[in-house]
């Protein structure tokens, strides 16, 4: 079961609204002020959650008065984000996949809670990605997989180490390969904006927690 957290970040609807509709999510959860993208462009959402302190009382109030989904409002004064809410009752509803729109272009806090997100998913083996127009961002669940030239999001391949380190990292198929190597958290940008030159890319590694990012211009 796939499922996508609409949360209150940028949301650019050039993007969005083709991506969800070729990717056919089987949920579709609204997070806060996420719910205002879902009203301006008529995406039914299966859930709406959130303590919405940022959305209009106008947009809130229409989904209430038609009954369009199950709601569940939350005290602002709570221990979690509204996307780690969504997040987490995406667990709940026994997700596959998870993708989050609207993470990214606003409070870095609030990104960076996401990411932390990425990391539970992976714990769970439950592979979930941030994704807007230009990055695709995620915490492989496998620690050796491929990357296909033609399937790939965006032309640039970055890799960084979200612990101490990540160890034994091989690429092969890219422009910069790298052979078994330790890739540290200080290890800078040596792990950015690589390219894949093959049909298909190969990544592995032996220990640690690796996020992977795919970018374009």
């Amino acid at each position: 079961m796939r499922t996508c957290i609409i949360s209150g970040g940028m949301i650019e609807p050039d993007f969005a609204f083709p991506y969800l509709q070729k990717q056919q999510f089987d949920i579709i959860l609204a997070a806060d002020r996420g719910l205002e993208f879902c009203y301006h462009y008529q995406i039914m959402p299966t859930y709406i959650l959130g303590d919405f302190d940022s959305l209009s009382p106008k947009i809130l109030n229409y989904y209430k008065e038609n009954h369009v989904a199950p709601i569940r409002e939350f005290n602002p004064m709570k221990d979690n984000t509204d996307t780690d809410i969504a997040f987490q009752q995406a667990i709940v509803l026994g997700s596959s996949e998870i993708t989050i729109l609207g993470a990214t272009g606003g409070r870095l806090d609030h990104f960076l809670s996401i990411v932390q997100n990425l990391k539970t998913a992976w714990e769970k083996k439950i592979p979930a990605y941030i994704v807007d127009s230009r990055n695709l961002i995620t915490i492989p669940v496998e620690t050796s997989f491929e990357i296909r030239k033609e399937e790939q999001f965006g032309k640039y391949v970055s890799f960084f180490p979200l612990e101490k380190e990540v160890a034994s990292i091989t690429l092969e198929g890219f422009a910069y390969p790298l052979d078994h190597h330790y890739l540290p958290n200080t290890s800078g940008g040596l792990c950015v904006s690589n390219e894949i030159v093959e049909e298909t890319a190969h990544v592995s590694y032996e220990g640690g927690i690796l996020l992977m990012v795919q970018s374009r211009d």
